[in-house]
């Protein structure tokens, strides 16, 4: 036996991995793949160098599915399938063979597992991976060229049965987008109540993966709070008696001792309240001020309270509520199980997760923000934080209107591409959706997608050719 061959052998026996670049034809290998499903995969030279046989072989083509690249299982119990779940025993050796479908240039990777493909790029071309499942738990496999995951081209190797369950157990704390409250109109000043509860509890991050949110009210963002320039609001702030931490609030519209944290340093199980009067109109984030300041509000504890001029704001078809955030945990993106609270990466400003509104999917796949051809749109748009300042964007529409630093009284900004929002600042952004599609939200500080941080808005309606016209089909990846 040559070096090489035993060099193989030895790694396979001992630990994770082998990678396996394979560059063959398409027909070739389609006729491979026919003439030995459990050495799929292999070209003939390697299954004669190699002495090996995988345990669990999957076969994965590249494709194009409802407007985003994405993973589609090709044979067996997983064919036809987009982005399928690969399940395997833990120990297993496993091979994910892939196909390209569509021409472009695409690889696949698993880097928990360390296992990453050769590019391919010609249509029918094909290549693979072959790795040990060491480890319990569910792992991502995506395509790591640049965009391409953001673009649909993400699934889940479930490693075991530990983390199956924790998509049903884990409880769901992303606030929903379109709960905005309601519109003050014309009334008059009023004396308002507002009740929030901190809590700390172990909720849904994504698929698979849990953190132990800190929240007001169970939900990250907190509560919209909505009252009227004139009103006069009393803050009931009770701490759950299971927390483990004092919490306080601060509310940036409060002129008085520390937004209220001065006088809300509640212990577990307690309340404290105050009273305060709405001095000045506008969009302003609310948060924990309890030290470590950073560490309360990136577990959770921020939201909005927005306060109407007189007369209220103009009427618009839909409003929506997005707030953008940022976890720091001791695990990289992707991994799965709880993730645990990092120290050091919040002092380093290094988040491993940025999301808005509480989860990886909040505004993709939990709720959904929708508007019709003709309709108007606004968004209130605020950074908890607590240190990364937000690009806003939205990739296909430019905001009409944009209420620069959430300035309610000052004219505002018009035909706006980007807008900045620091951490612990508001905007609000006004815009007509003029052509039906599916529009991104995101921070244009694009490598923040990877990290999680996008939405949708999915707009319906006939189309307006002469707004937007081509014969070509959509391309999912192009621009952004």
């Amino acid at each position: 036996m040559g070096f090489i061959q035993k060099f193989l052998r030895g790694f396979l026996g001992r630990t994770l991995l082998i990678i396996v670049g394979v560059g063959l034809a398409g027909s070739a290998w389609a006729q491979h793949m026919q003439h030995d499903s459990a050495a799929t995969a292999q070209p003939a030279s390697q299954r004669q160098d190699v002495n090996y046989r995988p345990d669990v072989t999957f076969t994965l083509r590249t494709s194009i599915a409802d407007g985003r690249l994405v993973f589609i299982g090709d044979r067996g119990p997983i064919a036809g399938q987009v982005n399928p779940e690969l399940k395997v025993p833990e120990g297993a050796v496993v091979q994910i063979n892939l196909i390209n479908g569509d021409g472009a240039t695409h690889d696949i990777v698993v880097p928990d597992f360390s296992a990453h493909s050769d590019n391919i790029s010609g249509k029918d071309s094909a290549t693979a991976i072959v790795f040990r499942a060491g480890k319990n738990g569910t792992f991502e496999y995506y395509c790591s060229l640049p965009g391409h995951k953001a673009a649909g081209m993400v699934g889940k190797v479930v490693v075991g049965e530990a983390s199956a369950q924790l998509k049903a157990e884990a409880p769901q704390i992303a606030h929903d987008p379109s709960d905005v409250g309601t519109p003050v109109g014309k009334r008059g000043p009023e004396h308002l109540t507002v009740n929030l509860l901190t809590t700390e509890v172990e909720g849904r991050l994504a698929d698979n993966s849990t953190y132990r949110f800190w929240t007001f009210n169970n939900k990250v963002p907190g509560p919209f709070v909505r009252a009227r320039v004139g009103d006069t609001i009393t803050i009931n702030l009770a701490n759950a008696k299971d927390s483990t931490h004092i919490h306080s609030i601060d509310l940036h519209a409060v002129t008085g001792p520390g937004g209220g944290a001065a006088v809300t340093q509640v212990p577990p199980g307690q309340t404290k309240s105050f009273d305060f009067k709405a001095l000045h109109p506008g969009l302003y984030v609310y948060h924990c001020a309890t030290p470590m300041v950073a560490q309360h509000i990136t577990n959770g504890m921020y939201g909005m309270i927005l306060i109407e001029p007189e007369g209220g704001l103009s009427k618009v078809d839909h409003e929506f509520y997005v707030m953008q955030g940022e976890l720091y945990t001791a695990q990289r993106h992707g991994a799965s199980g709880l993730q645990e609270f990092s120290l050091d990466k919040l002092l380093a400003e290094n988040p491993e997760h940025v999301m808005f509104n509480g989860s990886m999917d909040a505004l993709t796949k939990i709720y959904k923000m929708e508007s019709k051809v003709g309709d108007t749109v606004r968004i209130f748009f605020g950074v908890g934080g607590p240190n990364l300042t937000s690009s806003f964007h939205v990739i296909g529409e430019v905001f009409d209107r944009v209420y620069d630093q959430a300035s309610l009284t000052s004219k505002p900004l018009t035909n706006v591409q980007t807008t900045l929002v620091p951490p612990g600042g508001a905007t609000m952004v006004e815009f007509k959706t003029d052509y039906p599609g599916k529009y991104l939200l995101v921070d244009h500080a694009l490598s923040r997608v990877e990290k999680g941080v996008g939405g949708f808005l999915t707009v319906t309606g006939k189309p307006d050719h002469e707004i937007f016209h081509s014969g070509e089909a959509i391309d999912p990846n192009s621009g952004h």
